[in-house]
């Protein structure tokens, strides 16, 4: 059984900078596709990012490009979302994912293993 468990989240101003971090453990996670999605208060949960098991393709939604980099340690099993020039907008809660097969599906429902989410507010 594949466990994740995310860390990180916090309070910033606009502008500012955050790093999520997710550990996985269990099964192969080495070899399985990562992501994170956010969920605002009121809002369905929405993709941000996903990387593929060797961490060289990575996939982004247009609210984050050029601002959201994703990256993995397979050694360490542990997955990051580095978040700069933070917006009030991307206040919300941060879930880390992982699956056998998908890293770039924008749809929740295909990721199999989920954590319980880290809060992430962006004040203006």
């Amino acid at each position: 059984q594949v466990q994740v468990v995310e860390s990180g989240g916090g309070s910033v101003q606009a502008g500012g900078s955050l790093r999520l971090s997710c550990a996985a453990s269990g099964g192969t996670v080495s070899s399985y596709g990562m992501g994170w999605f956010r969920q605002a208060p009121g809002k369905e949960r929405e993709f941000v990012a996903g990387i593929g098991w060797t961490g060289i393709s990575t996939a982004y939604a247009d609210s984050g490009k050029g601002r959201f980099t994703i990256s993995r340690d397979n050694a360490k099993k542990s997955v990051s979302l580095q978040m700069d020039s933070l917006k009030p907008a991307d206040t919300a809660i941060y879930y880390c994912a992982a699956d056998s097969a998908e890293w770039r599906s924008r749809t929740s429902r295909r990721w199999d293993y989920w954590g319980q989410g880290t809060q992430v507010t962006v004040s203006s």
